[in-house]
């Protein structure tokens, strides 16, 4: 059950003002008893004192009967019973009964305490012979040096509680006015404490619920009225950031629902948090909100990058089939929130745009392969008729016949590359031997340049699983291409085992590769220096061959390269 703040302050004190008060009127009833009962014990004590100037001459001459009378004529002025004992415990006088008849009182505490200690001796107790409770105060009478016996004097507690009534009985009164006024003093104080908390209270849900308009406005000048004039900025405040944010939001949604590109939000458990239209469109549905992705993608390969994304934690690009298109799927991880952000970028055209490029260097390079045989046929045998005029004419002809044919070549490889479906011959390939085997194929134009080539291999260095054939292409392409660009020095090849990989580094000291070029030498065609290329016999399309071998065995290919020092090319192939 709810319960206000002004209850709770209210009750509060409440509770605190009846337990002080408890505990005042305990502790101070106890004292006041204890201190009247103190105050009278003394009053007993001087009383006994006197009493005892009367008594002793009285017991010096055996007097009892004048002594018996005397207290209690005495006794029944001062409204006190007043006992005399001797020092054996016999009642000699007693003001209120018959001494004869009365027991010995030798052992009663106070009488006791004062004929053995010789101080006064005092008690409480409930009274066997007139039965009512009585309060004792035993003095000692001293004669000739000892204790002759003793004086008691007591009280009827009835009386004292008489009194006792009558104060507590005004006390209580006092007591009931002081709580009367805490009580309203209380009252008021959690009033004008809770009125301006609960105004406040009520404010903040109605903030809570949207209305941004809400004012909260306090006459007391207080911490309170603080507060309440913070709640004010912060009100306007938020509302501010509530209108940005709402304008945000709703041009976010705009640019979102406007992209072609498919877009999803997944949360950590794969859950589809948020979608555009462009994705909705893609899976042909509208509800995908709140669905795991694999009821609405049932593609393997788009569960298997979420997958890798979730376990490598970084962002990551391929290439994946809808309903029969293509499209490049990228996903990126959101460290903060375990999230992942997919974008779907339709490639249906491009790739139908790239199939027809690919179509059209097919047949273009089939239809130009057996002119281009034909033409360096006649070339060939012109050239043994011709005389030495036309005989460089003819090898001029020839060496750009043979680099059309080589361009056409390398053509058809790398469109056989790049076809879909295409597979490796893979076998057990010692990559030793067959570097040992490409250089042989270099050697006279290694001998010709004076290169030194230094080939290192660890000893115990495994063989990889790839296709003989297309890893010879690769290599003969690298190693071609440091030939023909060192003029001198010495071409480095370094083979060892690496984290599960084997690296091949050839390295050489050729002319170098500029910065700028780096990232762009493995697109087809693309030439440093178009002059030197067309020289040298070059067709722009060696590299690019290179890196599509290295990407069908799972591998990776790096250049590092200084102008004027040389380049070294890296490759990981696993093993």
């Amino acid at each position: 059950m709810k319960r206000s703040i002004f209850f709770k302050i209210f009750g509060g004190y409440f509770l605190i003002i009846i337990s002080l008060t408890a505990l005042v009127l305990v502790f101070s009833f106890r004292a006041i008893r204890t201190f009247y009962l103190d105050t009278l014990s003394r009053n007993l004590e001087n009383l006994g004192s006197s009493l005892k100037l009367k008594a002793i001459p009285l017991l010096e001459e055996n007097r009892f009967e004048e002594l018996d009378s005397f207290m209690k004529e005495f006794g029944k002025n001062i409204e006190t019973r007043i006992t005399v004992i001797d020092k054996e415990g016999v009642v000699l006088a007693d003001s209120d009964e018959n001494p004869k008849i009365m027991e010995n009182h030798k052992f009663r505490p106070e009488i006791y305490r004062a004929l053995t200690t010789g101080q006064v001796g005092q008690s409480l107790r409930f009274s066997r012979t007139v039965k009512e409770e009585m309060l004792y105060v035993g003095l000692p009478i001293e004669r000739n040096g000892g204790i002759a016996g003793v004086v008691r004097v007591s009280l009827y507690i009835k009386d004292i509680n008489r009194l006792f009534s009558n104060l507590r009985t005004n006390i209580w009164k006092i007591v009931g006015i002081i709580i009367l006024f805490s009580l309203a003093g209380a009252f008021v104080f959690a009033q004008t404490l809770s009125k301006p908390i609960m105004e406040m209270s009520r404010a903040s849900r109605r903030i809570a619920a949207g209305d941004f308009d809400t004012k909260v406005f306090l006459k007391n000048r207080d911490e309170l009225r603080e507060l309440a004039e913070s709640l004010n900025f912060m009100t306007e405040q938020i509302k501010t950031l509530f209108a940005e944010l709402t304008r945000q939001k709703e041009e976010l949604n705009s640019v979102l629902s406007s992209m072609e590109e498919g877009l999803i939000a997944l949360d950590k458990n794969g859950k589809i948090l948020f979608s555009n239209e462009s994705f909705k469109k893609i899976i042909e549905s509208d509800s995908v909100e709140e669905k795991p992705y694999w009821e609405v993608l049932r593609e393997p390969r788009f569960g298997e990058l979420i997958k890798k994304v979730n376990q490598e934690r970084k962002n990551l690009i391929e290439e994946i089939e809808l309903k029969e298109r293509n499209f490049l799927c990228s996903a990126t991880f959101l460290p903060s929130r375990e999230e992942i952000v997919v974008t779907l970028h339709d490639l249906t055209k491009i790739k139908d745009i790239e199939k027809i490029k690919k179509d059209f260097v097919i047949n273009v390079s089939h239809e130009l392969r057996t002119p281009l045989t034909a033409i360096k046929g006649y070339v060939e045998t012109l050239n043994e008729e011709a005389d030495e005029k036309s005989r460089n004419y003819l090898e001029i002809i020839k060496r750009h016949t043979d680099r059309l044919i080589n361009i056409v070549k390398d053509l058809l490889l790398l469109s056989e590359l790049e076809e879909k479906g295409f597979k490796l011959q893979t076998e057990k390939v010692n990559l030793r031997d067959l570097m040992e085997n490409i250089l042989k194929i270099f050697e006279p134009e290694l001998k010709e340049k004076k290169i030194e080539v230094d080939l290192r291999a660890e000893d115990d260095f495994p063989l990889i699983e790839g296709d003989p054939f297309k890893l010879e292409q690769m290599f003969i392409n690298i190693i071609d291409n440091a030939v023909k660009y060192t003029k001198k020095g010495m071409i480095k090849i370094l083979l060892k085992e690496e984290n599960r990989n084997a690296r091949i580094e050839i390295q050489d000291t050729g002319i170098g590769i500029p910065e700028e070029h780096l990232n762009r030498i493995f697109e087809r065609f693309y030439v440093i220096n178009k002059s030197r290329s067309r020289r040298l016999g070059g067709t722009g399309l060696g590299l690019s061959i290179v890196k599509h071998i290295a990407l069908l065995h799972n591998g990776d290919i790096s250049v590092n390269s200084m102008p004027g020092k040389g380049t070294t090319f890296t490759i990981l192939l696993p093993l």
